[in-house]
């Protein structure tokens, strides 16, 4: 009989090259119909439809691997390369990221299944890890990816418990993407801190969008969860967002090589942006 299981656990052991723990990791099932494509949201988030065999799956709560003892997580092709004067900064912390993440969640099992409480707590774990990564593992635009997928799933959370206020932790989770991604454009442009050579800028799993997508993402979370006190302040900050976007879809053969759906959202987003700065 057909298994109905959507994750497995691989069979070698990993070593944490924090602490020296060792764990096992579990990886996402993807075939016989597991995942079944909906759409694609204006934030480029894949949506996927629930199966009648396998029910509900969250893809994103699997790709941050996480140490179960010292919580230290980082994305795959990070995770055992991190420089060894990064590692005692990041085991000073341990105690730090777990006392934080109780303030949201009572408890979280990195050993058992993961459900979408562990797929944020591992978001959350690598934003504050990847403070201590130095430039060339270009960990601003990978703390905005981890911030912006731990807003989706809080949203799922709260479409699941609307009453824990999950949906005011995605909001903040959403300002701290918008930091993120506007940081990360300017490191590329001042070449402080590459973009493009970052593995996979997403920003879901199903599709990478490269720095297009980095640039269509910072300026719509400038749009939606940019500052708005300063009117001066957000009118600047509005124009530098349509700049931005409008790099996206620009002129001739390479605009027309660039996929579609972000060709479209493109446009509209910088007709969006021009019509809130009319209104400003």
């Amino acid at each position: 009989m057909e298994s109905n299981k959507i994750s497995f656990f691989a069979k070698q052991k990993s070593k944490c090259p924090v602490c020296g723990a060792t764990f096992i990791r579990e990886e996402l099932l993807t075939g016989r119909g597991r995942l079944i494509a909906g759409d694609l949201t204006e934030e480029l988030r894949r949506k996927y439809e629930p199966s009648q065999k396998f029910g509900e799956i969250f893809p994103l709560i699997y790709p941050i691997t996480v140490c179960p003892t010292c919580y230290y997580a980082a994305f795959p092709g990070d995770f055992f390369d991190i420089p060894g004067e990064s590692k005692e900064k990041i085991d000073d912390e341990s105690g730090k990221r777990l006392e934080s993440i109780q303030r949201i969640f009572d408890s979280l099992d990195f050993r058992g299944q993961r459900t979408l409480k562990e797929g944020v707590a591992s978001y959350y774990f690598a934003i504050m890890c990847y403070d201590y990564f130095p430039g060339e593992f270009s960990p601003v635009i990978k703390q905005g990816l981890s911030a912006i997928r731990a807003a989706w799933l809080l949203n799922d959370l709260h479409a699941k418990f609307p009453e824990e206020n999950y949906e005011y932790l995605a909001k903040i989770f959403y300002r701290k993407a918008r930091f993120f991604y506007t940081l990360a454009v300017e490191y590329e442009q001042e070449g402080e801190q590459g973009v493009s050579e970052a593995y996979h800028l997403g920003p879901d799993l199903d599709k990478n969008y490269g720095y297009d997508g980095v640039l269509y993402l910072a300026a719509l979370l400038e749009l939606h969860y940019g500052p708005r006190e300063d009117k001066e302040r957000r009118e600047q900050a509005l124009g530098v967002a349509k700049r931005t976007v409008s790099r996206v879809f620009g002129m001739g053969k390479a605009s027309k090589e660039k996929p579609s759906a972000l060709l479209e959202k493109s446009k509209e987003l910088y007709e969006i942006i021009g019509e809130e700065l009319k209104a400003e």
